[in-house]
């Protein structure tokens, strides 16, 4: 499955997914980092905003995981369908698509309000990650 997101935030996204599923906290690692974004960005945004730019990175990811189409955003701006999804899919492929769906909404908050603010905001979200390495902060963009 190709993923058009850049190489730093598909680094990053599979990092996030990974801190999550390392909490066991949700049925998958994707609905534990939108947890962790919906209310930050809610803030930011509004729930509507927040909706729309979670929308946007769907409908993006979409086209390089066709089954992510299956999955639907809540009045709230929580992702449901996963659980559903996830008898007839195998967990190469789950994978693979929550790699895409995380970085797609990444590239678009990089893109609307900029790569050092989209770090503080994951930082804030993660406080004991580590993500110096990514050179967000160092004017080279995401």
């Amino acid at each position: 499955m190709p993923n058009s997101a850049t190489p730093t935030l598909n680094a990053l996204a599979k990092r996030l997914l990974a801190y999550e599923a390392a909490t066991g906290k949700h049925p998958s690692a994707a609905f534990g980092v939108f947890e962790k974004l919906r209310q930050p960005l809610s803030h930011l945004l509004g729930i509507a905003g927040f909706r729309a730019l979670f929308s946007r990175a769907l409908a993006l990811a979409s086209e390089d995981a066709p089954w992510l189409r299956a999955l639907h955003i809540k009045a709230d701006g929580c992702l449901e369908g996963l659980a559903e999804l996830a008898a007839q899919l195998d967990q190469n492929g789950i994978a693979a698509g929550e790699v895409v769906l995380v970085a797609r909404l990444l590239e678009l908050l990089a893109t609307f309000i900029g790569p050092a603010l989209t770090l503080r905001l994951i930082q804030g979200a993660w406080p004991k990650g580590s993500f110096d390495d990514l050179n967000f902060d160092k004017g080279q963009g995401p």
